[in-house]
Parts: structure tokens; sequence; C-alpha cells
């Protein structure tokens, strides 16, 4: 009881600090984590149950456990204008200090090219930076009090994806023009052109990208990232985190934008209690054009109660 009491007031605490304005887009790790008590972007389900075969002296048994389906935030996603320059503070330390050891030296981005007058196309160019989320500990209290939950695996403050590092793939645009995605027009994009709704094509998955509205260009960005991040088949320099399926765990599939089989919530320059996708996520663009997301996914999990997993049902 004294724990959901505390839950509760942390809860209001944060969602009153939340609804104060914010300038600077920056954002340190007491925030991440404090961000992570989110029962809405949790959705926590029951979505069937399990038979486990358990044997032993006496014979065996068919035993069952609940199955339950819950968004995770995983990564902490960081988009912003100029190289190693990460909203985040904590982690622009880490990684600036992995391109010293690494002695990378990058160009700038932010705008590409001036915008002449009557002229709506705009190219601006964004890294993108996931980070393990820091709020794992905090998470998991949150879910003992509704009985099993899943894991994913995820170290927090561990760079997965660093675009800097990430050269030839997202500053030089080597590889993805390559891509079948790259060449076919409308294949692959963020809204559709036929609501009128389109931020901008997935493909190819470099820093560059033409678009007016920052807000969106960073929304466009932050979501080529989490393609390659959470797709095994690519040759970018990133180090894929998603756990296999096992006996009882099914992870989720690799991000595809217009579905919910992921959620961003908003933590930089304005934080978020609450999750969504894109293009249904909306915001007015940062002054610095710096963006820091959270990226929530949905694992399907049950507890093991037998040494064979022998099949599981979902309520319709």
């Amino acid at each position: 009881m004294m724990r959901i009491k505390s839950l509760k007031l942390t809860l209001l605490g944060m969602s009153l600090l939340m609804a104060l304005p914010s300038l600077a887009t920056s954002i340190n790790t007491l925030q991440i984590v404090q961000s992570a008590l989110s029962p809405s972007c949790t959705d926590y389900r029951i979505v069937g149950t399990c038979f486990w075969l358990k044997c032993g002296w006496g014979g065996c048994k068919v035993r069952t456990s609940v199955k339950v389906r819950h968004y995770i935030p995983d990564v902490v996603m960081s988009v912003y204008a100029q190289p190693f320059q990460n909203p985040w503070t904590e982690a622009n330390l880490i990684t600036s200090l992995s391109s010293v050891i690494t002695g990378s030296a990058v160009q700038g981005g932010s705008d590409t090219n001036g915008r002449q007058a009557n002229n709506r196309t705009k190219i601006r160019f964004k890294d993108v930076q996931a980070i393990g989320h820091p709020g794992g500990a905090v998470f998991s209290e949150m879910l003992s009090g509704m009985g099993y939950y899943c894991r994913n695996g995820v170290m927090p403050m561990v760079p997965y994806f660093v675009s800097e590092l990430d050269f030839i793939a997202w500053r030089m645009a080597l590889v993805e023009p390559f891509y079948p995605e790259s060449l076919v027009p409308g294949l692959r994009e963020i809204g559709s052109q036929l609501s009128a709704n389109m931020w901008g094509n997935i493909y190819p998955r470099t820093g560059a990208v033409t678009q007016n509205d920052d807000f969106k260009a960073g929304a466009v960005a932050v979501q080529r990232g989490a393609d390659v991040l959470t797709n095994t088949s690519t040759l970018h320099v990133v180090k894929n985190y998603t756990k296999s399926k096992s006996k009882g765990f099914w992870p989720p599939e690799p991000v595809r934008e217009n579905t919910h089989n992921h959620k961003w919530q908003k933590l930089a320059p304005t934080m978020s209690l609450s999750c969504g996708i894109f293009p249904n996520l909306n915001d007015t663009p940062s002054l610095d054009g710096g963006y820091v997301y959270a990226l929530w996914r949905p694992y399907t999990c049950c507890k093991k109660r037998g040494q064979t997993f022998l099949y599981s049902i979902d309520i319709q």
C-alpha cells in the first residue's frame, strides 16, 4: 500500500513539473529515469495463458502461467543538429569520449542549404544517438505491483547507435541509396501522400532530411535511427539489442513507421507522460534543433513453470 501511495505522489509531482514550459533542449538522467513511470505508455495487459510440462519423480503434469504483454522503454533516442551535441547531458559526455578514443572527426550538420523566397523545401542534417534507457530499475518496481512482467535485456547508459561513428552510411550515404526502398517512391514514408500528411521518407536512412518543419525533420531522423537500430540486416555501425525469441518470451518486431509496434515518448524540449507515433505526435520546433525521445516497444512473456514449453493460447 505504501509503495502504491508513493508511486501516485511521484506521478503527481512529475505531472506538475512537466506542465512547466521548457525553452532549452536539455535533459538529465534523473529526469529520464522519472519519465519511465508512465502507466499509459506501459499499457500492461493479460493476453493469454501459457502451458508448461513439469516432470519429476512423481511423474509429469501440465502447469499454466499467465501470458502478459506490455511496452518497455528500451532506449533514449536523441536527434540534434550539431555532432556530439546530444541534449541528454550525461550521454553526451559518454559519446563525446568515444569520439576522442576512436579519433572520429565529423563535419557539422544543421541546415545544409539556405532557403530562397517562396521555396518550401529545406534540407536539414540530423545526427541520432540511441542509448540504453536508465529507468529500468524504477520501471521494474512499478510493474512489480502488477505481477509478472517481461525484461528486455537492455543495458542502461550503453550506446547502441551513434550516427557520428556511422559516417559511411549515415553521413556519407554510400550504402543507403542502393536499397530497393530508396529506389521506389512512396514505399516507406511517415504518414502518407494520400492523406496529405507525409512527413518524409524512411529510406535512404541517412542524416539528410528534406523537410521545412524542424520538428518533423527530427521525427523523420529519429524514426530512421530506430529502423537501423532494430533491424539486424543492416550495413550500419550499430549494436542490436533485441533478445531472441525463446520459450515463453516473444520479443517485438523491428520498428515500423505508422504502426503501433512501438511508441514514442517526448522527453525534450517538452516532456510528456503519454506516448504516440508519428505523424500523430506533434510539437513545436525546438530552438536549437534538438529533440529527445524514449522508444517504447511491446514485449510478451509468461513465467516459466516447467521444463518444457508446450504452447500458449491468446485471449480473443
